[in-house]
């Protein structure tokens, strides 16, 4: 659904040295830059801008927004929050199970220089043993209602 993101930072220059390693953790690299006033990352296409505010007023994060990055690993996910702590940033939730977000969700909070909330996160896919349950059951309720329909109509 969504095309790209962007944070509001006082200095790109510095903001490019948290996020340079931060991202890379996660897989992803700078794709695009126009220094002094924004860079981008992403795995191909800029889909996370770090960037100074188009308004020229001082950068601010907002109040209850965060940035969830998807994560192909649960070492990815500590690897992100471990870099990003060693970077200059903040914790803000260490890697771990979330079961309140779902059963397979995996994540990591921190918070970047300039006070942008980021998460890196893994949701586990189901397994295809369960996949293939869910349907197997739904096929047996039909038939077992199809049957009950069956001996319904031989009795009347």
């Amino acid at each position: 659904m969504l095309h790209h993101v962007s944070v509001g930072v006082a200095d790109v220059a510095r903001a490019t040295n948290f996020y340079d390693p931060v991202m890379a953790a996660l897989g992803y690299k700078r794709v695009m830059e126009f220094m002094p006033y924004a860079v981008a990352y992403g795995d191909g296409a800029p889909s996370f801008w770090v960037q100074l505010p188009a308004d020229q007023k001082s950068a601010s994060p907002g109040n209850g927004n965060h940035v969830g990055f998807a994560a192909k690993t649960r070492n990815a996910v500590h690897k992100f929050h471990e870099t990003a702590l060693a970077n200059g940033g903040k914790d803000n939730g260490a890697p771990g199970p979330r079961p309140d977000y779902g059963p397979d969700y995996y994540g990591a909070f921190v918070i970047d220089l300039d006070g942008n909330k980021l998460e890196a996160t893994l949701v586990a896919a189901p397994s295809k043993a369960k996949a293939a349950k869910k349907p197997a059951k739904k096929a047996a309720r039909k038939t077992a209602k199809k049957s009950a329909k069956k001996k319904k109509a031989k009795r009347r």
